[in-house]
């Protein structure tokens, strides 16, 4: 916190005073807030116990902070697993918005979790490593469903307590951030900013107040395209596509101008010609004229920027994490005259620099899996979405149902800890208000078994033929292996692909 300029602290979560008298003796200005009185009675005797510390106490209930507690804070800290005593949304959301109503313009809130993913999901365990019970406390779930975990606690003396929790799943408690007003939350895991779904006790979410306008200018010299606008997944996606390997692998095996998932009419098609047909059978299922502006989301080389131009004569914006990839998309379009038609922006999906209802169509073509809060992207389209536009994407996922461990040799490839799948993008679509066009999705799973198969055959030919010119050895080593990963997990249906077309 001390690197984000925070001086004055606000403990929600205060308890036995714990966490107050450490935020304490690392400088912090810390007020002690609790609802209970006891607790706070005992935070001041343990404050002065150790330290000689004198606890500035007030007690407070979250869901009417700002009647009880006074001023502004830099950092509001609610730590302890505490906020998931809260068992109603309506109180969680209120709590929330009086964190986001008590923190400066650019202040923070820190808000820790147990990981219930987890527990819910795959069961309990928990190696107590970073956490508060110790290695003399057996701590387990006695009862575990989507509305209530039950907590045992048995301490060396045979005496057992029990807690009851709401058992808040990430990204969750995420969207309820975002939702209260906070547009940009990084979350760790066990304090690690890259971590596996399964292995971390607990989520700390850092969730920042700072305002970004939604219309603000884009550009490589704006706050907008910034480096602080790249964090977790978009950040090491955005550094991997800038990667010289990568930028040759694409270019020169993936399919050159269309960097995506092909359909393929026979299985020894050239990938180029089957990655634009997909393009254009996504293109075939919108009613584009002259006058439509199209959002492209994650665009790559523009390949299909440059096809719904030419053929439709619309006019794009063409969005995309990557520089490397957006100066070729620059020179490409230069090449064919239509740097007028397609606008190209630095940037990311998951806060886009344009106004509210201010495009027909958003397209994107495989690019969403890089988002670490898939949820974001979606929110975004619907917000910059005329009423009555479209919204046409496709998307590598996992199939319904599948246990993200299944994943691990994929999810590990690209540095994520999930994928998305069918049931949670029309989930998420029909929370924005979103209605399927012609059944919403089709299924095209055979072709990205196709495709990657092409795209790992075509790679061992190249570099028989002396790819390794362009592409480092040991990128195509793990490239081959990563295509293999895709390909089993198609055939083993723990994969799939295709497209979905939504309207608003």
């Amino acid at each position: 916190m001390r690197e984000r300029g925070v001086k004055k602290v606000l403990d929600v979560a205060t308890g036995t005073g714990f966490h107050s008298v450490r935020l304490l003796e690392a400088g912090f200005e810390t007020v002690s807030a609790d609802g209970s009185g006891e607790m706070l009675a005992q935070a001041f005797a343990n404050g002065l116990k150790h330290g000689d510390h004198i606890l500035r106490v007030v007690q407070a209930d979250w869901r009417w902070l700002n009647r009880d507690a006074h001023g502004e804070y830099d950092a509001i800290v609610c730590l302890g697993n505490s906020f998931t005593h809260l068992f109603s949304e309506r109180d969680r959301r209120k709590a929330l918005a009086e964190f986001y109503a008590m923190l400066k313009h650019d202040g923070i809130l820190v808000l820790d979790q147990r990981n219930y993913d987890a527990i819910l999901d795959r069961g309990y365990s928990s190696k107590h490593v970073y956490y508060y019970c110790g290695e003399d406390v057996a701590v387990e779930p006695e009862y575990v469903d989507e509305g209530l975990v039950r907590m045992r606690y048995s301490f060396p003396d045979e005496s057992v307590y029990h807690l009851n929790m709401f058992p808040l799943r990430k990204d969750y408690t995420r969207r309820l951030m975002q939702e209260v007003g906070f547009q940009r939350i990084e979350t760790y895991g066990d304090f690690q900013h890259t971590y596996r779904t399964e292995r971390p006790d607990f989520f700390i979410h850092v969730a920042e107040k700072e305002y970004i306008a939604a219309d603000e200018p884009a550009g490589p010299a704006t706050p907008a395209t910034g480096d602080g606008e790249y964090a977790g997944a978009v950040g090491t996606a955005r550094d991997y596509y800038n990667s010289s390997d990568a930028d040759a692998f694409y270019w020169h095996v993936w399919g050159g101008e269309d960097i995506h998932i092909g359909i393929y009419d026979r299985p020894d098609e050239p990938i180029a010609e089957a990655s634009r047909r997909t393009v254009a059978r996504m293109a075939g299922k919108l009613d584009l004229t002259e006058s439509s502006v199209v959002l492209d989301l994650g665009a790559g080389f523009g390949g299909s920027a440059r096809y719904l131009a030419e053929t439709y004569g619309c006019r794009v914006v063409a969005l995309n994490l990557s520089e490397v990839e957006n100066e070729r998309h620059r020179a490409l379009n230069a090449e064919r005259g239509l740097t007028e038609a397609i606008e190209v922006l630095d940037g990311s999906f998951e806060r886009i620099p344009l106004p509210d209802n201010s495009v027909d169509v958003v397209w994107s073509q495989d690019a969403f899996l890089h988002s670490g809060n898939r949820a974001r992207p979606l929110e975004e389209a619907a917000r910059v979405l005329r009423p009555g536009g479209h919204l046409i994407f496709t998307d590598p996922m996992a199939a319904d149902g599948c246990p993200a461990e299944t994943l691990r040799p994929i999810l590990d490839r690209i540095h994520l800890e999930t994928m998305g799948s069918p049931g949670f993008y029309r989930h998420e679509l029909a929370r924005l208000g979103f209605t399927e066009v012609g059944g919403g999705f089709q299924e095209h799973r055979e072709q990205l078994i196709t495709h990657y198969a092409r795209v790992l055959e075509e790679t061992r030919r190249q570099e028989a033929d002396g790819l390794t010119e362009h592409v480092s050895a040991d990128y195509l080593t793990h490239m081959k292996k990563g295509l293999s990963n895709w390909v089993d997990g198609g055939t083993n249906r723990h994969v799939t692909w295709g497209i979905f077309h939504f309207t608003r």
